[in-house]
């Protein structure tokens, strides 16, 4: 395999999100031989089980694009100790119809970022619940919980020295598996 591409889905809407900045730097510290690319969730309906049968472009959209990619990165905030809904709610489009989940065997990495000093701790440990009960593979390592400061991303969209330290060295752990 050359080329490993990796689905990532952020599950902000917000333009200038610290977790839309941190898919986005990632994916220019990311090795050659990754291909991050953004799944857009901002267009999908809200679930609803009488859908199934007839889905809207969007779920199949979103379907086709988790199905053909090789990995999935999740990077998100924290809302109420948990996922935002809109994640979720992306999840629960490409697990259903039931027995047709396009996330199962997949390999998911898990990270976040927060101005908060817990970062995305609670979030992620749900994110993994919800994940491991769709036969999704997270890895336990190297755990992120990004405290978004000062100088955390450059005017260039940059992940700042002070992460890109760390974030490189994900890279590195995430290439030898």
């Amino acid at each position: 395999m050359s080329q490993i591409d990796i689905a990532v889905i952020v599950g902000s809407l917000r333009k200038d999100s610290v977790n839309r900045q941190l898919a986005n730097g990632l994916a220019k510290l990311a090795p050659p031989d990754f291909s991050l690319r953004q799944i857009r969730i901002d267009d999908l309906p809200l679930y609803n089980q009488d859908d199934d049968g007839a889905p809207a472009e969007p779920v199949s959209r979103l379907r086709n694009e988790i199905r053909s990619a090789h990995a999935l990165l999740f990077v998100t905030p924290e809302y109420n100790r948990s996922v935002p809904g809109v994640l979720k709610n992306a999840i629960d489009h490409g697990s259903r119809p039931y027995g047709q989940s396009v996330w199962a065997g997949k390999t998911a990495g898990v990270l976040g970022a927060s101005i908060g000093p817990m970062g995305t701790a609670m979030a992620q440990q749900h994110l993994r619940n919800i994940l491991a009960y769709l036969d999704v593979c997270t890895m336990g390592q190297p755990e992120a919980f990004v405290k978004a400061g000062e100088g955390f991303v450059d005017e260039n969209g940059e992940i700042g020295p002070k992460d890109r330290k760390f974030s490189r060295a994900g890279w590195i752990a995430t290439s030898r598996s």
